[in-house]
């Protein structure tokens, strides 16, 4: 069985309906009962028809109390109602106007085809009672009773249903709201995963790295020379008070640590060089140059983003290039910054993505050019087997509208 039509939950629309056919239906009932102790003074049957009209209005004040569901007590109650008003047409055919009303309670009650054939029932009621008056042959009894019926049928149905299409369009619309901020936040997840991968891969696990290279070292000179040795662990405790400084300033969220102590990139680059030769067992000699000076303010994050790829791409020359020499290059233009990373090692296949001794495949290029896709930059890398590599950076300082700076 279908749900009824008035089973949709109430709008403004069909709360004002309810309480205009609710009204009315007090109206008509007053008013055919004026009319009938107007027009039958002194009739027998006065009596009945005022305790059936004072029943009725009863009845019907009783049916909001029952509840809009399709329930068995709802149906037996407008059972009644409709047999009460039957039984007043009977005996007073002006009581017929309260039928509109009814039309639009058992359109509210009952489902669709059973609600239509009980407004033909009252339909046919009401043209019987009226006949009574008039006669059969006023066209106005035969036809006004069933148009006025069809009308009120076609509105409500057609109200009713466009109610149900809202609402389900409003339904529709507060899941896919639920669905798309459960997707930005399983994106902003992702995202946060992948800084924090960024970052903890160009400072603390570089860190790390130097200080098991220093410490293994430190452990192979320990019998033979031990001030070097003394060495090697001095610098590793002085690597793992800078990445606990970085630690602190990432958990906060703060500009790395070398940025903020030097007081820019130029400087900061210089201390990486220098924690970079420190740590160096064998010898790597590390330069930095500085060229030109940035027409435009380089902003936090790109001196940040550029500070952390030039990290990583040192400690990727000290792990696997197995080279003498690396020249790290910061080249202000004027409408871009450029770093250049440059090595004499044994060089790679850039289009290989290389896998490091534990089997994990390296994080430092794919982050760095996350990085910089972040700020509209582009990160590139010239390589070859026994040819060295060179990591290049560009930034421009004018990023496009839309950019994050």
């Amino acid at each position: 069985m279908a749900p009824p039509l008035g089973s949709t939950p109430p709008t403004d629309g069909t709360r004002a309906l309810t309480l205009v056919m609710h009204t009315a239906f007090f109206v008509l009932l007053g008013a055919s009962l004026a009319r009938y102790l107007s027009r039958h003074p002194g009739d027998p049957l006065t009596p009945l028809v005022v305790a059936l009209s004072v029943l009725l209005a009863v009845l019907y004040v009783l049916g909001p109390a029952l509840g809009a569901r399709l329930t068995l007590r709802r149906v037996t109650w407008l059972g009644v109602v409709v047999a009460a008003w039957a039984v007043l047409v009977v005996l007073a055919p002006s009581f017929a106007w309260c039928a509109v009303p009814l039309f639009y309670t058992g359109l509210r009650t009952l489902p669709l085809r059973a609600a239509v054939a009980l407004v033909v029932l009252l339909t046919a009621l009401t043209v019987a009672a009226q006949s009574k008056l008039a006669g059969w042959a006023d066209p106005n009894i035969l036809l006004a009773p069933p148009a006025v019926a069809a009308v009120a049928t076609t509105v409500f149905v057609t109200m009713e249903r466009q109610t149900a299409r809202q609402r389900a369009l409003i339904d529709d619309l507060i899941r896919t709201r639920r669905e798309l901020a459960a997707t930005e936040r399983r994106e902003g997840t992702l995202a946060e995963r992948e800084r924090l991968a960024r970052e903890i891969h160009d400072t603390l696990a570089q860190g790390l790295s130097s200080q098991r290279m220093l410490l293994q070292a430190a452990d192979r000179l320990w019998d033979t020379d031990g001030a070097t040795a003394r060495g090697h662990i001095h610098t590793a405790a002085a690597i793992a008070e800078s990445n606990l400084a970085e630690a602190r300033r990432f958990v906060h969220d703060l500009t790395p640590a070398d940025l903020a102590e030097a007081g820019g990139l130029a400087g900061a680059l210089r201390a990486v060089a220098e924690r970079v030769r420190a740590a160096g067992a064998d010898g790597l000699t590390v330069r930095v140059h500085t060229e030109g000076t940035p027409a435009l303010p380089v902003p936090p994050p790109v001196e940040a983003a550029l500070l952390r790829i030039a990290q990583g791409a040192l400690a990727n020359v000290r792990e696997h290039a197995r080279a003498t020499t690396v020249t790290v290059t910061l080249t202000c233009l004027d409408d871009q910054i450029v770093l250049d990373v440059a090595d004499d090692g044994t060089g790679f296949d850039p289009t290989a993505r290389p896998i490091t001794a534990s089997g994990v495949r390296g994080q430092g290029l794919p982050a760095g050019r996350a990085r910089l896709r972040q700020l509209g930059g582009t990160l590139t890398v010239e390589s070859a087997p026994g040819e060295g590599t060179v990591v290049s950076a560009s930034v421009p300082l004018h990023p496009l509208e839309g950019t994050p700076t």
